[in-house]
């Protein structure tokens, strides 16, 4: 099953109170499989969006994927993840690293940037997140 996701991550100060925009969907159809927002605590942005494209991937595999392409606002990972750029920040080593060995596991993983513009409900959820967890 080929599937696309949308991922975001964001944090109100960097670092700062977090959340995560998970989109995933059927290549085919364009119909959503999963969408969830989700507070991650206090972290950096970085942080942020690495998390969003981990729950991406853990999600897409749950749902028997065998192809993955995921479309990202954060042109650092987008490049880090195509190895283009180095993970130079130690925190950051272990999530791409847990998102590297499962895209070793798909037929094929492919990984973009989009403009925010081009990922609006991956942002959206994040800041329902964050709005909610602000709110209680």
């Amino acid at each position: 099953m080929k599937l696309i996701t949308y991922t975001d991550g964001g944090s109100r100060g960097n670092p700062g109170p977090a959340a995560i925009g998970v989109v995933v969907k059927n290549a085919a159809t364009h119909e959503n499989l999963s969408a969830f927002g989700r507070y991650i605590g206090h972290t950096t942005n970085n942080q942020a969006e690495y998390q969003a494209l981990v729950a991406a991937m853990e999600t897409a595999l749950t749902h028997g994927a065998t192809e993955v392409h995921c479309f990202l606002d954060s042109e650092l990972i987008v490049k880090q993840m195509n190895r283009e750029y180095r993970v130079r920040d130690v925190a950051l080593q272990p999530h791409f690293l847990k998102i590297w060995n499962m895209a070793a596991t798909l037929k094929k993983c492919t990984f973009t940037h989009v403009r925010r513009e081009k990922n609006t409900e991956a942002d959206a959820l994040v800041n329902q997140a964050l709005d909610a967890r602000a709110i209680s």
